[in-house]
């Protein structure tokens, strides 16, 4: 049931008003059945691995409050991870590993003894896995009590709107507001809705636009050079922020009209001024995931300048499996850890000197979103050969960037033409004035404040793009429903 579809817009609206119907004793039992009728929307039988990891982290959490010893305590933590990161590595790298080794004896010239086997991917394994492992630690670290009603945790980890593709929410954020029973307000409503808006401009007008031109380019690379790969690079920079943010804005939008909040998920992230700064604006709650259940706990920067690079580069390189079974992944988050430790590196080299911040801010923008820019090659790319052709070809016949009938052809040889290169561009100057502004106001909140004319044509237009220039009939999945 994706969430650019009738489909879920049918059970959205079905959903609403009985939220507020029931008594409201009963609504966050209502949300549950709700979230498993969507879950079970996908693959009906993939309920009962969620199911098993419900009550694998609910027996856990219990256990670990009630053990009276902290040796006790760690032992249940330890017990309860394995069993969770065990369940996600059978569903979502075992494949990988057996490729990995059937093609390691081929390299060695020997014949590898397993059979390809394929193994369904459960929808969101890496998210609510993530979610239930940063709950066991809370409870094992007192940062929060245990939840002594299965069916509460089972609301807590199946959550419609988030269980898919997230935000990775905390236990101490998220399972207090589950359980207050909510007043129907028109203001939850509203801002919920222009929310999602949002979130479906950025994917419908965007990010599914996009897809057509990337997918064209990334799927057969070799059958472009230099400028069509620098411009298909550029425009899966965009396609991943506005496809990514613009699921996490459905899902805060969906929440909200149920009057729970959910994290934002992004702030900005092309703006940053540094890969550090990127990683605060990008992917929040997981990123705030790894920093205080991986790295925090390896050393964080409390140790030595090599171990600190250590933790930095072990950080990125899970965060790069984390995304996906795919070399690839690897290849991206290594590049990020590599970041990571140059940024390090620089501070401590320039610590004490002062730059006119005039020129300096401009430059350290456009490092920042070129390396970003780079390391997205390798995470979409289909294979590494793919990645390191795309990487070392993006120069070749450059100079002929300068034939306009050299950029005609180029533009109407990668799926879309150039009208519609011409309405994705002018939606993403849309959308970065709009950030622009939301620097000082949060753009909901900006409108809010304006008379309500401006209010309706800030919003009319918005919804006019979306009907006028969104892609419903080939849009997809998001990315990240995969992971």
């Amino acid at each position: 049931m994706l969430f650019n579809s009738i489909k879920f817009l049918i059970f959205f609206a079905a959903v609403l008003p009985v939220y507020y119907i029931v008594p409201k004793k009963y609504q966050w039992e209502f949300l549950l059945a709700a979230s498993i009728i969507f879950y079970m929307s996908w693959r009906p039988e993939l309920i009962f691995l969620l199911f098993g990891v419900i009550i694998i982290n609910f027996a856990g959490g219990i256990a670990i409050e009630t053990a009276r010893e902290r040796v006790f305590k760690k032992r249940w933590l330890i017990i309860a991870l394995v069993l969770d990161f065990s369940i996600l590595a059978i569903f979502k790298y075992l494949m990988f590993i057996s490729s990995s080794f059937a093609w390691l004896y081929s390299l060695l010239g020997m014949q590898y003894p397993i059979k390809s086997f394929s193994i369904v991917l459960p929808m969101g394994i890496s998210f609510y896995t993530f979610q239930a492992a940063g709950y066991l630690i809370d409870v094992y670290r007192g940062d929060y009590t245990a939840e002594k009603n299965i069916l509460k945790f089972a609301a807590f980890m199946s959550f419609f709107p988030q269980i898919i593709a997230g935000p990775i929410e905390r236990c101490s954020h998220m399972l207090p507001q589950l359980f207050v029973p909510k007043k129907l307000k028109a203001e939850n409503i509203s801002m919920g809705l222009k929310i999602m808006l949002w979130g479906y401009f950025k994917k419908l007008v965007i990010a599914d636009r996009l897809n057509i031109l990337v997918n064209t380019v990334f799927s057969n690379p070799r059958e472009y050079e230099g400028a069509a790969l620098i411009f298909a690079s550029l425009c899966f920079t965009i396609q991943i922020y506005c496809d990514f943010s613009g699921y996490s804005d459905l899902a805060r939008g969906c929440a909200r009209t149920m009057g729970i909040e959910l994290i934002n998920n992004f702030d900005r992230p092309y703006f940053a001024l540094s890969i550090r700064d990127f990683w605060r604006r990008w992917h929040i709650s997981l990123s705030s995931w790894f920093r205080d259940y991986l790295y925090i706990p390896l050393g964080g920067n409390r140790v030595g300048m090599l171990r600190q690079w250590f933790n930095y580069f072990v950080t990125f390189m899970v965060s790069g499996l984390w995304h996906g079974a795919n070399w690839t992944f690897v290849i991206w988050g290594a590049l990020h850890g590599i970041y990571q430790i140059a940024g390090n590196i620089k501070n401590r080299l320039f610590k004490g000197h002062k730059f006119n911040l005039f020129i300096l801010k401009p430059v350290s923008w456009l490092i920042t979103f070129i390396l970003v820019a780079f390391a997205w090659i390798f995470f979409k790319a289909n294979s590494i050969s793919d990645g390191i052709y795309i990487a070392s070809h993006l120069f070749d016949n450059i100079s002929a960037v300068t034939n306009v009938q050299y950029l005609y052809e180029v533009f109407n040889s990668m799926g879309l033409g150039l009208f519609e290169i011409e309405l994705v561009a002018f939606a993403v100057i849309y959308l970065i004035l709009c950030e622009i502004v939301s620097f000082k106001y949060e753009i909901n909140e900006l409108m809010s404040k304006l008379p309500f004319i401006v209010r309706f044509a800030f919003y009319y237009i918005t919804a006019v793009i979306i009907l006028g220039m969104g892609v419903f009939s080939s849009g997809g999945e998001f990315i990240y429903f995969r992971f």
